[in-house]
């Protein structure tokens, strides 16, 4: 997605997202978001009531239900499903609540480090990402920045050479005789770079001054780290798009609460695209099969970042996360580019635990594995059980489409709430009821997406690029 950001804009909002108690930038009040979240609590509100008013309905069901052996075995897969989502929810707050970030070390302590940008299609946006990696505070003798164009047919190149003139010798630009993947393009970056620790950064994301130091630090106090992923929010939600809103509440709970939780055991299973570190050594453990990979015999052309993460939990390594260590990027504002990037997540991610299932019950790193182990048996259980989850609303629908719309609604107030806290807790209260409309976008709207990426994993596709 091309966006056209001025730099004198991401210092501004630099500043604020130096304090996580804060906003990443002062965002005009908008009247359509306004009235989106207001609806959506409304509903959800007039969901609850219903179900109170047809609260003797469900016991009729019930019982109804329970006198055909279809009807028991639908109320056990029910029970048992929000049992162990409940299970696991709070095994997940005790593992946030032990997680702590790692401080950044001292300038004499930190390793060298090679930042690569890879990028296709990406316009002005390239270069405002070059310009706030250059800004980092880092020793810029440790720092080397690469960026790769693989094969752009717009300006990408141009504002690459720009970045180059404005930059001198602190960025080196590399150009692809032809679009050949984000992958190859990271491939040609790690054989290129020098550093003790690879960076990757996504060419339509922008980082804090603090965010490379901070992304780092953990390569120095543990020597099993092979890497780390960093915190990732939404650039673009200042736009009249209501997507990014819901996007940047989404984000703050899949980074913030959830792979703090997976860093408390060590075991983060994704470092994202937009901002990820990696060991060396880790890396050219595996490289070659990882630019290798095949799935069903066809080349892997995505979850690259998905991949490395797994095949350097595979050498034993810890994989963490870094809550203090920002990278701010561009997200779908269509409905069309939303539901074609998480097919590519859900497909990278079928393919991705069929890979961790054949080392995660091995001996495959010193200590305990129990937690990568839990890890993996709940994304395992997400994936198995999304099949039987619609032929559950299905069911459910036949049998009484208000009380399953309300009673559905009430299932979002209640469990959509805990993100509202939360995200209120940490940045703004007023953004955070974009749970809410986000939890409604995804139930009706995207439902289908992981039973939908299961049947078509081995289909090829960045889908979301030109």
């Amino acid at each position: 997605m091309k966006k056209n950001i001025a730099s004198n804009q991401f210092i501004s909002a630099e500043k604020s997202a130096l304090n996580e108690s804060s906003n990443f930038k002062e965002k005009p009040k908008n009247l359509k978001g306004v009235i989106v979240r207001a609806s959506s609590l409304a509903l959800l509100m007039g969901a609850a009531y219903l179900v109170y008013v047809l609260q003797n309905d469900f016991g009729r069901y019930s019982l109804e239900g329970l006198d055909s052996t279809w009807g028991i075995v639908f109320l056990i897969i029910t029970g048992s499903l929000l049992f162990f989502r409940a299970g696991f929810f709070f095994y997940n707050l005790y593992l946030y609540l032990r997680y702590k970030p790692v401080a950044s070390v001292a300038n004499n302590e930190l390793p060298t480090c090679t930042v690569i940008v890879p990028a296709y299609n990406e316009g002005k946006q390239v270069w405002a990402t070059l310009m706030s990696l250059a800004k980092s505070d880092y020793p810029e003798g440790k720092l080397q920045l690469l960026a790769i164009d693989d094969g752009s047919k717009d300006d990408t190149w141009e504002w690459m050479q720009k970045a180059k003139k404005d930059l001198g010798d602190r960025v080196s630009i590399y150009q692809q005789p032809q679009n050949k993947g984000k992958r190859h393009a990271l491939y040609r970056g790690f054989h290129l770079g020098t550093g003790e620790v690879f960076v990757t950064v996504d060419s339509d994301s922008e980082v804090t001054k603090d965010t490379l130091r901070n992304l780092v630090s953990p390569f120095v106090t543990n020597d099993k780290c092979g890497a780390v992923a960093g915190n990732i929010r939404v650039l673009n939600n200042d736009h009249k798009a209501l997507l990014p809103k819901m996007l940047d509440v989404s984000f703050v709970l899949s980074f913030e609460f959830v792979r703090s939780a997976e860093s408390s055991l060590e075991s983060v299973l994704c470092t994202p695209g937009a901002l990820a570190a990696y060991k060396r050594e880790a890396v050219f453990g595996c490289l070659e099969e990882w630019i290798n990979q095949t799935f069903m015999g066809q080349a892997s052309d995505i979850g690259e970042d998905r991949a490395m993460s797994n095949m350097i939990l595979k050498q034993g390594y810890h994989v963490l996360f870094q809550r203090n260590a920002f990278a701010y990027t561009n997200v779908p504002e269509k409905y069309t580019g939303l539901y074609k990037m998480f097919i590519r997540w859900g497909r990278s991610n079928v393919r991705e635990n069929i890979a961790m299932a054949k080392y995660v019950f091995t001996d495959f790193r010193e200590g305990s594995k129990a937690g990568s182990r839990i890890l993996f048996l709940n994304q395992v259980l997400k994936l198995v059980m999304s099949y039987p989850t619609i032929l559950l609303m299905l069911f459910f629908i036949s049998m009484d489409p208000l009380l399953f719309l309300s009673s559905t609604l009430l299932s979002i107030l209640i469990w959509s709430s805990f993100p509202v806290f939360f995200y209120a807790k940490k940045y703004k209260l007023s953004e955070s009821f974009w749970a809410y409309s986000y939890s409604i976008l995804y139930t009706f709207g995207l439902f289908w997406i992981t039973p939908y990426a299961i049947a078509t994993a081995s289909k090829r596709g960045w889908l979301t690029r030109g």
